[in-house]
Formats: structure tokens, sequence, C-alpha cells
């Protein structure tokens, strides 16, 4: 259409609040219109112009894909400029551009910031006073004597590094005048529609014996690794499903007279992770964290007389739950006989629309053993299967994540499959083109956790058994699976991570990691000149560690979730009750300067059971305001929070479950009731219409929502 700029009216323009795609190739354009805002735009078409000056398009910050071919004028430093101007820029020209546009918006920029500040320190220091008129004068100087002294890079981008360099100045002259702003001060309080999928801990998969006398905070039962099989993978004849005897199911309400729980625990067992520096402490710093923690919980009593109602999702009901299927899927050599394998996560696989927002899907995956499978909930069938002899699959983890696709065609979302376990191999799947795409090393050690962020899929945490958490940059892919990984992160942590949830409303600021000697939180920003090696924030304390003896400790934190935007819930080994607990509250409190303790700000407990294993992880639907957790006969707690009422807390009653669903007691051929086993994973679409439970005895036990007449 020979379009020019002064063809595009801002104002005109600026009313499609809905438009995702928007092509303009072709025409005679310069320049992008200046402070158009699309807030719904994601993919750009700009090539075959005349464009000359890209820092217009910095009011785009949605567009994932941008296309500038054929556009004479632009260089590499225009490029790298886009990168950066464009926070989410994902795939530019057909290429996925991920990895390098992070490169540049983080580490580039880090090794800036240093320089600018070397150069400050040395060169420049505030006015005495400070009024406008000198301020003005030294930002000039300072800026233009940054971008000419301060160099990084090669010659071919020097216009680019010049550019970015007189940005960065402002900022950190400005972070020398300015009030500082807390990162994730404006987190509401809300609904979030993501299934939080929990991962359990690994038993020290190395033992081979362990003495079955002893029964203090036990590893579940040792596990040898599976043989390798080198049969073909074939959904159908790996799937053995024990058909339920329906008349002896009993889904039994929970409102029954169970007395609120103190568990206590035997004789230590001498390879159990122990939290050393706090064994270590002398009395007078149990004494000084006892008046800590009492402190506290006063001001944790107050914050909880100042709140009326707590609303979670007032619009939904109760749902029924039935039995459906049990499958055997995850067999040792296929065998029909093998009730030993078990069973560590599952999570449903997200459907992403047409922006990369996840939905519900009824395909949910299952990790245990040395396979991986893709199970249809409703036809309760398994659907794909993914070997790798001699693994031990604990963790895995959907994301969303951009596919170029070459030529004109824009990029496409798909939804891959993360996957880890005892060989520190990340295993990287496109179930949809049934594609394992690729595999790189996270650890030496074992993984016990994997975690995507729901905003940004590209960005994968993995914890394992070396104490550490790795924040990783997987990218995307193009239509050959080339991919390529960058690590961003390392988080130093004192023992084993055992689950890792990130805040729903900012997932990119915060992280938190339950843990076996407690709750941990990490800043997981990057730029703003951060180290890529951490330590921790703060821990987050709760009421129950104030009854800790010689023969209870209740630190460590087996399940870990979000039920909406702010309420979290948390299970304490050990302890039979479920916390609920607010996120906002508890991280706005000062730490502790020599713990970095604050005490988590209850609003609630939920009754749990009373065992003495470890390590079963509990799950949320926050759409349906709904969390659950198995137990270890088999039975899955179910607790539906719309809403919490003032001082649900203090008055010393937990509050009971909705149901308790009881083992649906399966009948298999020849060996007559399998007995309720442990259920070390749990987890339900974002609409409840299904529930998965993993066991420690090779099943998988689909449960489905009934209908409202």
């Amino acid at each position: 259409m020979r379009l020019k700029l002064q063809d595009l009216p801002v104002k005109l323009l600026s009313r499609l609040q809905s438009l995702e795609k928007l092509d303009l190739s072709g025409n005679m354009l310069q320049e992008f219109p200046k402070n158009l805002e699309l807030p719904a735009l994601r993919f750009l078409d700009l090539s075959d112009n005349q464009i000359e000056d890209v820092t217009t398009l910095d009011s785009l910050s949605n567009v994932e894909e941008l296309r500038m071919d054929d556009n004479l004028y632009i260089t590499v430093s225009d490029t790298y400029k886009l990168m950066v101007l464009l926070p989410n820029l994902r795939i530019y020209n057909g290429k996925d551009v991920s990895t390098s546009a992070n490169h540049l918006r983080y580490v580039y920029s880090d090794n800036l910031r240093t320089r600018i500040a070397a150069l400050w320190e040395n060169s420049f220091c505030l006015p005495n006073p400070i009024t406008a008129e000198k301020m003005d004068a030294l930002e000039s100087k300072f800026v233009s004597t940054a971008c000419l002294q301060v160099k990084f890079g090669p010659n071919s981008v020097s216009d680019f590094t010049r550019w970015r360099v007189g940005i960065l100045a402002k900022e950190y002259l400005l972070s020398l005048t300015g009030p500082k702003k807390e990162v994730d001060s404006a987190e509401t309080t809300g609904t979030q529609n993501n299934s939080d999928v929990s991962k359990p801990a690994k038993r020290k998969q190395t033992e081979s014996v362990i003495d079955t006398s002893i029964r203090l905070r036990p590893l579940k039962k040792p596990r040898t690794d599976p043989a390798t099989s080198a049969a073909e993978d074939s959904p159908r004849q790996l799937r053995f499903r024990l058909k339920p005897q329906l008349d002896t199911i009993k889904n039994v309400p929970s409102k029954t007279s169970q007395a609120p729980i103190t568990p206590s625990r035997g004789e230590r067992r001498s390879d159990t992770r122990k939290r050393s520096s706090k064994e270590q402490q002398t009395n007078g710093d149990d004494a000084q964290k006892k008046q800590k923690e009492s402190s506290g919980k006063k001001n944790s009593r107050r914050d909880a007389d100042m709140l009326q109602t707590v609303e979670i999702r007032s619009d939904t009901q109760p749902v029924r739950l039935n039995p459906l299927h049990v499958l055997q899927c995850h067999s040792k050599q296929d065998s029909l006989e093998d009730f030993s394998t078990q069973l560590w996560a599952c999570a449903f696989q997200p459907l992403p629309d047409s922006a990369g927002n996840a939905g519900g899907s009824r395909l949910v995956a299952t990790c245990g053993g040395d396979s991986i499978c893709l199970i249809d909930c409703e036809m309760g069938m398994v659907m794909k299967k993914y070997k790798v002899p001699g693994e031990e699959f604990y963790s895995l983890a959907w994301s969303t994540v951009l596919m170029s696709r070459g030529g004109n065609a824009s990029a496409q979302h798909c939804s891959i499959l993360a996957a880890g376990g005892k060989r520190g191999i990340v295993k990287l799947i496109h179930p949809r083109n049934n594609v394992a795409y690729g595999e790189f090393r996270a650890s030496r050690k074992a993984l016990s956790v994997l975690r995507f962020n729901h905003q940004q899929g590209n960005f994968l945490f993995t914890g394992s058994y070396d104490n550490k958490i790795l924040m990783w940059d997987i990218g995307g892919v193009d239509s050959q699976y080339n991919f390529k990984v960058v690590q961003l992160l390392v988080l130093e942590i004192g023992t084993t991570p055992l689950h890792i949830c990130l805040p729903p409303t900012a997932p990119s600021a915060h992280l938190l990691t339950a843990c076996e000697d407690g709750l941990h939180c990490y800043n997981t920003q990057l730029g703003a000149n951060n180290t890529t090696k951490r330590s921790k924030e703060m821990e987050i304390t709760f009421p129950i560690y104030k009854k800790e003896d010689k023969d209870h400790d209740y630190h460590t934190v087996d399940g870990l979730g979000f039920l909406n935007d702010d309420i979290v819930a948390s299970k304490n080994y050990l302890y039979g009750c479920i916390y609920l607990w607010s996120w906002s509250r508890t991280k706005v409190q000062r730490p502790d300067k020599k713990s970095k303790a604050v005490c988590a700000v209850v609003l609630a407990e939920l009754q749990w059971a009373n065992t003495e294993i470890p390590y079963l992880a509990l799950n949320t639907c926050p759409g349906q305001a709904y969390m659950v957790c198995g137990d270890d006969k088999g039975k899955i707690w179910t607790y539906h929070i719309p809403n919490l009422q003032k001082n649900s807390f203090h008055t010393g009653k937990p509050i009971l479950p909705t149901e308790v669903l009881e083992w649906p007691t399966p009948v298999k051929n020849g060996h007559g009731k399998v007995e309720g086993p442990s259920i070390n994973s749990v987890a339900m679409d974002p609409e409840l219409r299904y529930l998965v439970a993993l066991s420690d005895k090779n099943m998988v036990i689909v449960w489905k929502r009934e209908e409202s007449p």
C-alpha cells in the first residue's frame, strides 16, 4: 500500500487493544509510529520497508516474533537494540534468538553496569547541595563521558554499546538520587489458573540395604536400577489396567472425629541428612530464636486480627470425584508382576492458545523407573511412552515455547516436556511430534525437582542432590529441533531441594524452595548488577518449630504450592496439619540479620494424616480453590477452600478436609486385593475434571469429577 509514517495515526491504531498480529511488510515506512501501544500484539512484520530507526518500537513490550528482512539500513547494532527494547522477543526473522537476547539483556548489560559504576567511583561525585540545575549538568557530563570511555564487546556493535551505556548511565545516576523501589511490591491477591505441580523428593537411591527396624523420617523403599530393556515403545502393550472393585469403594467424608495430630518420632536414622548448623546452636542461640519467633507470632496474630475474610474463589463449589482407572504402566521390563517401582511426579499438559497462555487438557505425564508415560485420563490409555534404560526419572515439568518454522511461516507455540532423574540429565521432549529432541547435563548428581517459569517458558529451574538450584535458558526450537541451553543462575542450597514454587504474579522475581532444612526464598531477578551465584534472601519459619526437641524435627518441608496469587500451602514433615499462609504479608517483614528468618503469617491449618512417611507431595488447583494431598494408606485428602474466615488459625482448631477419597482397592488376578500404598504425588487439571495420583507400588490412579445433574 506504499504506506508512510503519516499514514499510521497513533490515536486511531491505539484502539486496537486486542490485535495479535500486524503485517506492515512491503511498504515505505522509515520508522514505526512512536508511542503506539498494542498490548495484545505478539507478531509484527516490518519486512521490505525502509526502516532506519528501531527505537520507536519500545512501546510494543509483548511482541514475541518480529520480521525485519529486506530493510536496507538495519545493522547488527539495530538488531541488538531490538532484543533489549522488546523484552519478550524470541523469534527474529524466523530464527530463535531468545538465548542471544537474554545474554544482551542480562550478562552484557551487567558488564556495562560494572564499568559505569567504576567510572563514577573514580571520576564523579554528587554535588553539594543537590539542585536540579547542577544535576542536569552532571547527568549530561557523566553520560557523555560514559559513552566515550566505557568500552565492551566487538567494534561491530559499538553503536549498540554506546546507546546501551547512555541508558544505563542515566539509570545509575537516578539510583543514587531517587528512591529505591522494591521488586515485586505490586503483587496482589487474586487467582491463578495454574495447576502447581508438586515434585517429591527422592529417597537416597544409592542405598542398597536399609535396617527395617528403624522407622524415623524414613526414605521410602530402596530401589534398584531398572534392568535394561530394548523393547519398542508400544503404549497399548505396555499398559496394564487393574480393575477396581467398585462395590468396595467408599468416598468417606472427612468429618470424622480425629483429634489434632502431633506425631512423634523414634530413634534417629544414621544416614538422614540433618541441618548440622542448627544442631550445633548454643542454648543462647535457641533462646534468641524462641524470642524472635514469639515476636513473629505476635505480629502474625495482630495481622490476623485485622483480617476479616480472605477470598480465594468464592464462586466455586465442592466437587465429587469417583475412581475411573487404575493403570500399571511403569513396570521394569514391562512385567505385569511389578508392584515395586515407585512413581514420583505427574503433571497435566497445558494447552497453549495463540498468545501462549495455557489451558487444561486430559493428557497427563507421569514418571517413575526408566520411563515417562503420557496417559489419556478419559480413556485410561497410555498414548505415548518414552524409555531410557538405566535411568530412573524423579521429576518432570511442562512448558510452552516458540517453534520457528522458517520461510514466511510465523512461529507457533508448542508444549514441551522436560524430565530428569538419577543421571542428572534433563531430557527435552516434544510429545505432539513424538520426538525426544535433546538433552543436557544439569548436575553431576541426581535431579530432585524441575520447574519452568510459567510466564517465560524458556526459563527452567533444576534442583539436584548436590544442594543447588540452577536456572537455565533452554530457548525455543526450530523446525529441525536445533536448540541452545545457557546457564543463568546458581542458587546455593544447604540441603536437597524437594520442591520449587514461583509466585504466580511475579515468577521472575522470587523463588521458594522446600528443603530438608526448611523453606527458603531466593531473589531470581536477572540483571540489575546481581551476581549469578546467590544465597538465600530469607528463611520462612513456622509456629511448629517451637515444639522441636531432640526427637522431633519439623524443619523438613515436603509439600509446597500456591492456592492463589498470595496464599501458600506448605506441609512440614511429622506435623499432622498443613499450613496456609500469606506470601505477600510474610515477605514484607524484615528478616533477622543473622539467620535471615521471618515467621510465616499463618492464616489457617488444614487437618491431615498422622504419618511418619515423608515426602508425600501436595498439589493445588487455584481455579477451583482446591488443595489435595495423599497419605501412606492410599487415601487422598481433599480441601475446598473458597475463603478463609477471620482468626481461623488462632482458634486452635484445624480446618477439616472436605472429603477423604478412600483407596479404591483394585484386585489383581491371582494376587487378591492390592492394599493402599503411599501416594507420592498428585495432580489436577485446571478445571478439576480429573485427579491423578501416583503410588509407590507402580500404580497410577485416575479420578474423574462427577458432573452435576
